[in-house]
């Protein structure tokens, strides 16, 4: 019995149900939806054939498992059956062989104590490396797939809204494997970088507009470059569990524009646990920079914020993008009104957050890295448009030779010009 309750008890079976639920619970509710209707709807000779034939629902309903109905139903049960057995199996032993890899070294020493020392090692060892937590490598690869990346990733847009006072546009990018990357555009309206950095930064504050954020916490900082590591926990709808962040962040300045780069971080003094769920593969970070207002004035009086996003949260893929889908402008337009309360609140004299005071701690950005990004993104760009204007060249739209050649025939089919040309097409087209 209590083998049989470890079992029930472990995060990946009941994540497994959750996931199956999911996939088949809306499924048999048309059904039965679409059975009530229909059987509602019968017209009444129906009955007289259901009459009829009731003698032979019951030999089907009834027969061997040799025989039609119920041997396919059979088939189908044990296919069922046999996937959902396996994908437990599979994630049991995954679960089985963490529990025996942690068990292997038994310590003597009490639980407390050794979270303590363990702390303290890590906390060590992340001052000593904290300027290598976020490094130029992740910044241009923010500039790839902001710029570089346009030309090269085919992305699909998903939104294109504005209020009068912010404008949003929304990608997306499906690769082979991986998760969705989510690409965005925002300008907001009567707003510069430096308000725009100071309320991306502050935890402090997100609690008031980003109703997800249940906990955080900044475990380290380093006063020289503004890098910072933080802890989050976010809430997730009923069906899913609550994730947990371990975030490294940090900004570069290049005149009056920002890249600020934040990405998941492994961090020994919090071991995983299973709940929350940590989310390990995580990368959100943009450009933020002022430009000129759609007031038509010529003034630079409005902020654009370019961001890239992906992570892994252990969701089905469909039904993530489902969720990003129905969500996302629900999700800006807090992220705008959030952004007002901020400005109204940051009046002259107002004292900064803690989080707010690091995102002022910069790190002067690398001209060369910059030209070099953009030089490679021009190359890009040409070989792609060269690419393309090829393709177009050389290309044959079968869809509009169909069309062309019926509209012909239909045209010319009852004429005897119209005969001999399509005669001398044929005889042409036979030689070569």
């Amino acid at each position: 019995m209590d083998i049989f309750m470890d079992f029930f008890n472990k995060p990946s079976v009941t994540e497994t149900f959750v996931d199956i639920l999911l996939c088949a619970v809306p499924i048999w509710v048309a059904v039965m939806i679409g059975l009530l209707i229909g059987w509602s709807w019968r017209p009444r000779w129906t009955g007289l054939v259901y009459l009829g034939f009731r003698s032979k629902l019951r030999f089907l309903l009834t027969a061997p498992p040799g025989f039609g109905a119920r041997r396919i139903w059979l088939a189908f049960t044990a296919l069922s059956v046999f996937s959902v057995c396996r994908t437990l199996w599979s994630r049991l032993g995954s679960s089985n062989k963490k529990l025996s890899v942690s068990g292997s070294a038994p310590s003597s020493k009490p639980v407390g104590e050794e979270e303590e020392e363990s702390f303290s090692r890590a906390s060590d060892k992340i001052t000593e490396k904290e300027q290598d937590v976020v490094t130029e490598k992740d910044l241009e690869h923010l500039l790839y797939l902001l710029e570089a990346g346009n030309a090269n990733m085919e992305w699909q847009s998903m939104m294109d809204k504005s209020t009068p006072n912010m404008s949003y546009q929304a990608w997306r990018h499906e690769p082979d494997t991986g998760p969705v990357v989510y690409r965005s555009r925002t300008v907001f309206e009567d707003a510069t970088p430096d308000i725009v950095r100071d309320f991306f930064w502050d935890d402090e504050f997100r609690p008031k507009w980003d109703p997800m954020l249940a906990y955080f916490k900044t475990l380290e900082e380093d006063p020289k470059t503004g890098t910072t590591i933080v802890h989050w926990i976010k809430k997730f709808p009923f069906f899913c569990s609550d994730r947990e962040y371990i975030i490294g962040r940090r900004i570069w300045e290049c005149g009056k524009k920002y890249y600020a780069v934040t990405k998941g971080v492994p961090y020994q003094a919090l071991p995983k646990r299973d709940k929350p769920r940590r989310v390990e593969l995580y990368f959100s970070s943009w450009i933020i920079k002022a430009v000129e207002s759609r007031k038509g004035d010529g003034q630079m009086t409005a902020c654009e914020v370019s961001l890239v996003h992906y992570e892994d949260m252990g969701i089905p893929k469909d039904v993530a993008k489902l969720g990003v889908r129905h969500g996302m402008w629900g999700a800006v337009k807090k992220l705008n009104s959030g952004l007002r309360a901020y400005q109204t609140a940051r009046k002259p004299g107002t004292s900064l957050s803690r989080s707010a005071q690091m995102a002022s701690i910069t790190t002067k950005l690398n001209m060369d890295l910059v030209e070099t990004s953009g030089a490679e993104e021009e190359e890009r760009r040409h070989a792609v448009e060269n690419a393309r204007k090829q393709k177009d060249q050389f290309s044959v739209d079968w869809k509009w030779i169909v069309v062309g050649g019926v509209a012909l025939a239909c045209g010319l089919h009852s004429s005897a010009i119209g005969k001999a040309l399509m005669v001398g097409a044929g005889q042409r087209l036979a030689r070569r």
